[in-house]
């Protein structure tokens, strides 16, 4: 069996981990790995020279994250003025420990660093959307009504290198002092956390008859699958 080749992240001065270094992980296909099974990242922009950060839908193709939102977004329009940061997280479980101090959360996190450049090309813009629409539900591209030009026109799209980036992540039980953990008395643990999907729930407008698309349904069942 051909072994699968381990890819270096590359890290930088911002993407390399100054506090708790030995959760971070080096290689390529971890970033990918959390990037993959996120549904929203949170993108950080200098807005009127403030620092904000929103909730939006994103994709990602090989070496590239792709972003859109409103020609008229602000975040949007701050994104393509200087350098910007994107991060996902992903909660695992809730640590408990013995003392308030040491409580904590399993998690698993990617921070990509750049300056996003804008798509303008017509098929490499609908492409952008077609992975951030895959990304989010997967098969729907296929069968329903691509962008318009009047939709496309008022959407940008932008594209992110994912060269600048780093992924953190803790697992296992609390790090409790010894002395607490002597003392006794108190439980500690880990309390896991789990996304699952829920019942398809039609459209109040949907016409008579339509079922659920079986992407939708493989993707629902069973009920305690994980989110990606």
């Amino acid at each position: 069996m051909t072994e699968t080749p381990r890819i270096p992240l590359s890290p930088t001065t911002r993407s390399t981990l100054t506090r708790s270094k030995e959760r971070a992980r080096i290689e390529r296909a971890e970033l990918d790995a959390v990037l993959d099974a996120g549904l929203v990242c949170h993108l950080g922009v200098l807005l009127g020279g403030a620092p904000v950060v929103l909730p939006t839908i994103y994709g990602r193709e090989g070496d590239t994250l792709y972003l859109h939102g409103s020609t008229g977004a602000g975040n949007m329009r701050a994104a393509m003025t200087g350098p910007v940061s994107v991060a996902v997280t992903l909660v695992d479980g809730v640590v408990y420990a013995r003392s308030a101090m040491h409580f904590s959360m399993n998690f698993r996190s990617a921070v990509v660093h750049g300056r996003p450049v804008e798509i303008t090309d017509p098929a490499a813009r609908v492409n952008a959307l077609r992975v951030i629409t895959e990304h989010a539900a997967p098969g729907a591209w296929s069968r329903v009504r691509p962008p318009s030009k009047k939709e496309l026109a008022a959407t940008m799209v932008l594209a992110l290198d994912l060269t600048e980036a780093s992924v953190k992540v803790r697992s296992g039980g609390p790090k409790d002092d010894p002395a607490d953990i002597d003392n006794g008395g108190v439980w500690a643990g880990v309390l896991p956390v789990r996304q699952a999907w829920g019942e398809p729930i039609d459209s109040a407008d949907l016409e008579s008859g339509l079922a659920v698309p079986g992407d939708v349904r493989e993707r629902a069942e069973p009920s305690l699958l994980p989110v990606r």
